[in-house]
């Protein structure tokens, strides 16, 4: 079954405006046929021959040490072609992949550019997952979590994460412990021990596991911290460190956000670039010198320009310069994120305008839940739907307590006689002076009170008498929300490929509908 997230409580108001059309200015970077098309105009001729070029240099190069697939290499070679565009996703390089919203959010970028060449054969469609190799943020992504362990790795943190190489491997072995009888559990151990082999990089971990999950599909990788790639953009890096343009141009767009939404995803700085040296650091301008925090170094604006001139590679952009980097670099047409990411890029458009950059299709990736039949069947037992847990479920808790309750329906039949008596008495009161008409209302309130009391009271004797039922209804929630949030963003892939292998990601892909942004709920 599936849950489209117009129906879902937790979806930001802002993503359900955007896939509803109604964000000004954003009804032509929707998931629609039409505006791929333009989108496919736009893109062509404003990407060149040249920019190809280096693109397929740069995924070749850095692919040097997998084996390719064929539709791998049939991917790559196309992409010097004018008739060839890519879909794009991209994520941290989480140990061991991280939650399973990863796998999601790659099948989907896979099977969208799979839809768009049934509909436009006349083009190639290839899809490319951007490895965020440049965040420093090592606490983030050296970690990941099956239903009974938690496995985390040690690194030295400052830096560039896919730089990081590996020391230990000690959560290698635990991990050994926990599947090697599963069916498909031989051939995770075999991953895990050749992604994390002492001395290899983070980089190189996520490239392999990637290639291993998904050549088959031609999902190509790509590494952005490279000097070539960077090269294209020091004009965009120049404006950057001059003229603060992102933070500039996205000014009006943050203040009709804050205003409409009570909240912006991503504020930018002023300047929105790190230099790197063993650690990242953010570049800061004072007086017309930058600064790097947190080191000695300090540059002239002139000798900061002839450094970006010179060793653009020592650039790193932040997490909202980034969409303009790899939109340059790419013939990229949409871009598949979490809510979160398609909201900050949202904030981006008027800034896309001023360089003069198409502004891509954004698609929020669909969602996953895979539940055991006995949980399906435990929920329909308990009267429970699974549309139940993706709302205010306390409050469903609390409705479930009291169904049929006669002490609650006699409460609610006095409470509602108490209004109407009152009401009653206030339309005689106002005949009479103000301060009487006061008094009346005052006792009013007072005595609704007590009959909100008296509903508080109940609920809380009824769930101490119904204890078991309340119990086991929390339990339920806590197989559909581990840890209290949904399944996808809490368990890594392991636990459902270690039964299935790939089968299971055959079967995840097979259940997406990439023209929907929805809650996908299968069992296992």
């Amino acid at each position: 079954m599936t849950i489209g997230f117009e129906h879902i409580n937790s979806i930001p108001k802002l993503i359900k405006d955007f896939l509803g059309k109604k964000l000004d200015g954003f009804q032509n970077k929707t998931f629609d046929l039409d505006n791929f098309k333009n989108q496919i105009s736009e893109k062509q001729n404003s990407y060149s021959d040249d920019k190809r070029e280096l693109l397929y240099d740069a995924i070749l190069s850095q692919n040097q040490e997998e084996q390719m697939s064929p539709k791998q290499l049939d991917y790559l070679f196309s992409l010097k072609d004018k008739n060839t565009f890519t879909i794009t996703t991209g994520h941290q390089l989480n140990l061991f992949t991280g939650p399973v919203f990863f796998v999601y959010k790659i099948l989907q970028t896979i099977k969208t550019a799979e839809f768009l060449k049934s509909n436009f054969p006349e083009y190639n469609f290839v899809p490319v997952f951007w490895m965020a190799t440049e965040d420093h943020d090592f606490e983030e992504i050296n970690h990941f979590k099956t239903r009974d362990h938690y496995y985390e790795i040690k690194g030295n943190a400052g830096g560039d994460v896919g730089r990081i190489t590996i020391d230990e491997n000690f959560f290698v072995q635990e991990f050994e412990k926990e599947f090697k009888d599963n069916v498909y559990g031989t051939e995770l151990i075999l991953w895990i021990k050749k992604a994390y082999q002492q001395g290899k990089t983070h980089t190189q971990a996520i490239r392999y596991l990637v290639n291993q999950l998904f050549a088959d599909y031609g999902l190509l990788t790509i590494d952005g911290n490279e000097k070539e790639l960077k090269s294209q953009v020091k004009k965009i890096f120049r404006q950057e460190l001059l003229s603060n343009q992102l933070f500039e141009t996205t000014k009006n767009q943050r203040e009709f956000l804050e205003k409409e939404y009570h909240k912006v995803q991503v504020n930018p700085r002023e300047i929105n670039l790190f230099y790197l040296t063993e650690t990242r650091n953010r570049i800061e301008k004072i007086n017309n010198d930058c600064f790097i925090l947190e080191t000695d170094l300090k540059f002239s604006q002139e000798e900061i320009l002839n450094e970006l001139e010179n060793h653009p590679e020592k650039f790193s952009p932040n997490a909202v310069l980034r969409p303009a980097y790899q939109e340059t670099i790419m013939p990229n047409l949409a871009y598949v994120g979490g809510n979160a990411e398609i909201m900050y890029w949202i904030e981006l458009k008027d800034y896309f305008e001023s360089i003069n950059l198409p502004f891509p299709i954004l698609i929020p990736r669909n969602s996953m839940l895979f539940l055991e039949e006995k949980t399906f069947r435990k929920i329909e037992n308990s009267g429970l739907k699974i549309e139940d847990f993706f709302g205010n479920f306390a409050e469903v808790i609390n409705q479930k307590i009291l169904d049929n309750n006669e002490i609650k329906l006699l409460l609610q039949q006095k409470e509602q006689d108490l209004i109407n008596s009152f009401s009653e008495i206030k339309t005689k009161a106002e005949q009479t002076d103000k301060t009487f008409v006061n008094l009346v209302n005052a006792e009013e309130t007072r005595q609704l009170k007590s009959f909100k009391r008296m509903q508080k009271r109940l609920l809380k004797a009824e769930k101490i008498k119904q204890s078991e039922k309340f119990e086991q209804m929390q339990n339920l929630f806590l197989k559909v929300h581990p840890g209290g949030t949904w399944q996808e963003r809490v368990l890594n892939f392991s636990v459902f490929y270690a039964d299935l292998g790939k089968e299971w990601i055959a079967e995840t892909y097979q259940q997406m509908d990439v023209q929907k942004s929805e809650l996908i709920i299968s069992p296992i």
